[in-house]
């Protein structure tokens, strides 16, 4: 994907294939207001401007697919990610990961250091409009309970921070504790979320200048 006309087809694309707004955002990495205003620009002026969820009318389109769509670039990757959060607590036993693209991301960094693997489906993914707080996400019964265990929780790219959030609350609702969290990229650069740390291989700034 090269410009927002290519983002605005794939959004109209998997629109029609029955996904949800939020889904949609989390296919092309980017926030649900953006993926709300990329699927209403369809047959659109494309002129018109998103309002993200910080009140920003820009977002940042992160492309990782050259990592995602090789097995041995994404073992590379999460090997560097684990190497993130190895120092973050040795008693750690379980990898969790944020469906979709979180989860191979996941599983590759729970191959690296031994560990069992949790998949958690956020709330967005039901997401079309209105508030998010009406929807609730879950454990995938497939894989790991939480059970009261130290985590890492994994994801590919944090656009707002949300999904994240919603994450960590939804671990500890389950008695269990995040230790640290780790992303390919962080479009915001927080150093930490909930009172848990954030490791990520690319921080994202945005750089505003007045003209």
């Amino acid at each position: 994907m090269k410009n927002v006309d290519d983002l605005i087809d794939s959004a109209a694309e998997l629109a029609e294939r029955g996904l949800s707004k939020g889904e949609i955002a989390d296919e092309l990495n980017v926030s649900r207001e953006t993926a709300s205003w990329l699927v209403e620009r369809a047959g659109a002026d494309s002129t018109d401007t998103a309002e993200t969820e910080s009140g920003s009318t820009a977002d940042i389109h992160v492309d990782w697919s050259a990592i995602g769509r090789d097995s041995a670039r994404l073992t590379y990757a999460a090997k560097a990610m684990a190497d993130l959060l190895v120092k973050e607590g040795e008693e750690v036993d379980l990898t969790v990961g944020i469906e979709k693209a979180g989860v191979p991301v996941a599983t590759a960094i729970a191959g690296e250091i031994d560990t069992d693997l949790s998949t958690y489906a956020p709330a967005k993914h039901q997401w079309e409009e209105g508030d998010i707080a009406d929807h609730g996400g879950g454990f995938s019964r497939n894989f790991a309970g939480i059970r009261d265990r130290d985590c890492y929780l994994v994801d590919d790219i944090i656009t707002s921070g949300t999904t994240m959030r919603e994450s960590i609350e939804a671990i500890r609702e389950q008695g269990g504790e995040p230790v640290a969290c780790v992303v390919l990229a962080d479009k915001r650069g927080y150093d930490e979320i909930d009172g848990v740390p954030v490791h990520s291989l690319i921080d994202v700034v945005r750089v505003d200048r007045d003209e």
